[in-house]
């Protein structure tokens, strides 16, 4: 197997400048932001602080203890950084022609001299996820930036004169100046949106979040934010064949930049397109036999709903991709109990109500992985960019996110004082609104292929964070880090311009990837039909979610003050049956929706959620 000796960085970031006051009393302060960060590096903890900048830095070490410790200070510039550069070495060997040493290994470092070489133009340069900021004490100035298709997270917050950040909103929570409340927004956001994300919002008032693919800096003067990329449309001019291969480079090279690590890399196997794609890259890499991961539910084969999202189950496909490549296989298999316990870490690990048992079982299943492994790779991200979902491929496009179509039904949810003041539909559609305006569009291009490239932006810029965030929380939370190879934005930008008929090739969604992957995977696992990330249909799961609603709604819940206690009771006694469409995406149905209330009634409590009434 081959191990590249190099830090990384699955890490927590944290801290706060002040320019009205010099910081002294408040070095405890950041001690505390960064100690709600340990489950995202549970090995090493640190905090610098000078005349009007403090940072905290929590660290998985695996390599390098010195040589990559955080804080780190080069002249008069210090960094935090949370992620993972995949040309660290293209990088280091320019830098060292511009006349820079190193002292260690660690792509901290690098990064470092980068910025201090670059200023903000190294971004063009880094192929990687990452979250980091830069303090120049001479310039007394505060750089950050957030990679572009927002792997790993940022969240700020502007308050009482200070700017203050985290990796998770728990760190910003931490700071005295940050309260937990919720605005009329932030409820929107949570009711309308949720689990998902506005891009920017973070949903507690006066905390937001630093969009992927955007920069900023923090000067006496004020806080500029910019974005430094974003797709761009032009006319597509490679054939069928050229345009196959082209994927298939750009995407085994995403996946064999990855997997250089500092220790053995295993990979999550679903036996969908994806995942096997990135395993069999991964498994041709190694000189040794892969370690592959999948997760089942506690006697699921018994209860299994086949259904237009979920057309059939994943093990038998699994076993022919473990027999295709030759790997070690694990099957994790989840106890309906389990999952449920789960549902109140999973919702502390997102700092907000989640994707219910989808976080919780993720959760658990990224703690199995962690006894063996500390990175994995995860097939996230190829569906909004090829177009696998079900509304690429519906005719008419309701204004809105597509994936939400329950906007009546959970206005139906709400109680009396609360159905006609909050205005759920239209609220979901002026954020959709303006996500699609920002769409590079390309001349001449006709109505309907617009509005798909519309469709594929919104896909990019927020339902492909939703899923990312999905899995830093869930992962972090177990201190495995997961890479997500399909977001590497060279293939993002080259997909962004491949014709519709052309993703679509043989007629099938995402054609052009199963084209690219001729040779690769076995025919029929290459044109399997699509199935999400798996679920329970266990009735014991949903008899256990929906006692706890039902025991919940017996106290004086924070849910009520915003829902109707007679649809919450509905709800859990039919199992979530009662709510027609999914909540949000393909998922959020039945059992469910049930146990997304549940986390929402953990948050309201457990975080002292209190409503901001202006």
């Amino acid at each position: 197997m081959v191990i590249v000796e190099r830090m990384m960085h699955m890490c927590g970031i944290t801290g706060f400048v002040q320019f009205h006051k010099e910081i002294n009393n408040e070095r405890e302060t950041v001690r505390q932001m960064a100690k709600t960060l340990v489950k995202r590096g549970p090995d090493d903890f640190n905090t610098w602080t000078s005349r009007h900048a403090a940072f905290g830095h929590t660290r998985l070490v695996v390599v390098d203890p010195a040589g990559g410790v955080q804080p780190m200070t080069r002249s008069s510039f210090t960094i935090v950084y949370n992620g993972e550069l995949y040309n660290t070495e293209e990088i280091r060997r320019e830098l060292i022609k511009c006349g820079h040493s190193f002292q260690g290994h660690s792509d901290t470092e690098v990064l470092l001299h980068a910025y201090i070489e670059w200023r903000e133009s190294c971004l063009s340069r880094l192929n990687g996820i990452f979250a980091f900021g830069v303090w120049d004490e001479a310039r007394e100035e505060l750089f950050m930036a957030r990679d572009r298709l927002g792997v790993k997270p940022l969240f700020y917050s502007e308050k009482g004169g200070m700017f203050i950040f985290g990796s998770e909103i728990k760190a910003l929570l931490a700071h005295p100046t940050v309260q937990p409340e919720l605005d009329g927004t932030g409820l929107m956001e949570l009711i309308a949106i949720g689990p998902g994300r506005t891009p920017g919002q973070g949903v507690f008032k006066d905390v937001k979040e630093l969009r992927p693919a955007h920069a900023l800096t923090l000067k006496r003067s004020g806080l500029h934010i910019w974005r430094y990329w974003n797709v761009e449309s032009a006319p597509h001019t490679e054939s069928l064949s050229d345009t196959a291969m082209h994927v298939h480079d750009l995407l085994k090279d995403a996946v064999t930049r990855q997997l250089t690590a500092d220790v053995p890399v295993c990979t999550f196997l679903s036996g969908g397109v994806d995942s096997s794609a990135i395993s069999a890259f991964a498994a041709d890499f190694f000189d040794q036999p892969l370690h592959t991961y999948s997760i089942e539910y506690e006697d699921n084969s018994r209860f299994f709903k086949q259904n237009l999202f979920q057309p059939g189950e994943d093990r038998p496909w699994i076993e022919k991709m473990q027999q295709h490549i030759g790997s070690v296989h694990h099957t994790k298999v989840i106890e309906q109990e389990t999952l449920a316990f789960f549902l109140k870490d999973a919702m502390r690990a997102r700092d907000l109500p989640g994707m219910a048992d989808v976080d919780s079982s993720l959760l658990w299943f990224c703690q199995e992985i962690k006894q063996d492994f500390t990175v994995g790779l995860s097939g996230e991200c190829a569906d909004e960019i090829f177009g696998g979902y079900p509304w690429f491929h519906r005719e008419q496009q309701e204004a809105g996110f597509p994936w939400i179509t329950s906007m009546n039904e959970k206005a139906q949810l709400l109680n009396g004082r609360w159905k006609h003041v909050l205005p759920l539909k239209e609220y979901g559609q002026e954020q959709s609104k303006k996500l699609r305006d920002e769409t590079p569009q390309l001349d001449g291009e006709g109505e309907v292929d617009q509005r798909r490239r519309e469709l594929f932006y919104l896909n990019i810029v927020s339902f492909m964070p939703a899923l990312l965030e999905r899995k830093d929380r869930m992962s972090m939370g177990a201190g495995l880090e997961v890479r997500v190879p399909f977001a590497d934005h060279r293939l993002v930008e080259y997909v962004w311009n491949i014709p519709w008929d052309m993703k679509m090739a043989d007629g099938r969604e995402k054609g052009i990837l199963r084209r690219a992957l001729d040779g690769v995977l076995p025919a029929d696992v290459l044109y399997r039909k699509k199935s999400p990330y798996p679920k329970t249909h266990h009735p014991a799961y949903t008899a256990s979610v929906s006692h706890m609603l039902l025991d919940i709604l017996k106290k004086d819940s924070p849910l009520l003050e915003f829902f109707s206690k007679t649809e919450l009771e509905k709800l859990a006694k039919t199992g979530g049956a009662s709510f027609k469409h999914p909540w949000f995406g393909q998922l959020m149905t039945g059992p469910q929706l049930v146990a997304y209330f549940v986390q929402m009634h953990f948050w309201f409590d457990e975080y002292a959620v209190r409503f901001y009434h202006k």
